[in-house]
């Protein structure tokens, strides 16, 4: 390890990876280390055992739960929209050769104490019980402006300039009911909560047109896709990236120590009593904790939290 290196990246979470990635393609010398001993930093995916020790310090786990490697826990688990920002940084970095994917078989939501799926066809559309007939007519045609408009072709906005029109006003042009104005805000557009209808449409358009765009991208039963083997695949697949151009990773590194010089310029990073001197550290937030501000939140709560919710 008593090397010098151009860049010394600490941690090997999805952004370290990538810019690990990006830096050994632009031909500079690369050294990743992380202190676990398993790629993705706190966005992982964990084997059973890994599991265990992560949340059961020394205990085992029981035999009857089966194979460790049969399990890839996310410890952030999310879904990736099949035409969304981060598939094209994948597709354009070539990383997808390293990974193997599944679309989602579908989406549903929670309407009129029922799960009903969102339709991902026009057959599913017509049989939905989520709208009513005439109210499926005046859906079509506000489905219809979206798909069609583009932000840089005046003729597709009739007359409206979503970054001024609300929300609100925009589907109100159309007359669609309130379970309506939910169901595309929530299910379509994935807004967390109502502020949506009072902001800009051009927000809540674009949304809807990535929903579309994703779901005709794989013609599945939903506009998502998951890593076969959890979301811990994806640093793992720009850490390969770097190995290729010649990038060194060493995992299972702690107390990562980094070094400044007499000017106060970082020099290097001490792990187990050797040193590599760099020009330049990337590390996550967690490696660096004197350099990093605090900061505190008080959550106002709408409804109390019983015992077991405060103790999972």
């Amino acid at each position: 390890m008593d090397e010098e290196y151009d860049v010394i990246v600490l941690g090997t979470g999805l952004k370290e990876c990538i810019l690990s990635g990006l830096l050994s393609v632009d031909g500079l010398k690369v050294l990743h280390m992380d202190r676990n001993d398993y790629y993705g930093g706190e966005s992982t995916s964990l084997n059973l055992i890994q599991l265990w020790k992560k949340f059961r310090g020394n205990d085992k786990p029981p035999a009857h739960l089966g194979s460790s490697r049969d399990y890839n826990v996310d410890m952030v688990p999310k879904f990736m929209m099949a035409n969304g920002t981060l598939v094209r940084v994948l597709i354009h970095t070539d990383v997808t050769k390293y990974l193997y994917f599944k679309a989602v078989d579908g989406s549903y939501v929670f309407n009129k104490g029922k799960v009903h799926k969102v339709p991902a066809t026009d057959m599913e559309a017509l049989k939905s019980p989520l709208m009513g007939i005439f109210e499926k007519r005046r859906a079509r045609k506000f489905f219809i402006y979206v798909q069609d408009y583009d932000e840089k072709d005046p003729k597709t906005h009739e007359g409206m300039d979503l970054t001024r029109v609300s929300t609100r006003a925009l589907i109100a042009k159309y007359g669609l009911d309130d379970n309506t104005v939910d169901f595309i805000g929530h299910a379509l557009a994935l807004h967390r909560d109502d502020r949506y209808l009072d902001e800009p449409a051009l927000d809540t358009v674009k949304r809807m047109k990535l929903y579309a765009e994703s779901l005709a991208r794989f013609q599945g039963g939903s506009p998502y896709i998951y890593p076969l083997y959890g979301l811990g695949e994806l640093p793992q697949a720009f850490a390969r990236l770097s190995a290729v151009y010649g990038g060194t990773y060493m995992l299972n590194k702690p107390e990562c120590k980094v070094e400044y010089d007499d000017e106060g310029k970082v020099c290097g990073v001490t792990s187990e009593g050797e040193t590599a001197r760099c020009k330049k550290v990337v590390c996550d937030p967690s490696y660096l904790p004197n350099k990093v501000v605090p900061y505190y939140a008080f959550s106002l709560l709408k409804h109390y939290l019983n015992r077991k919710q405060c103790n999972p």
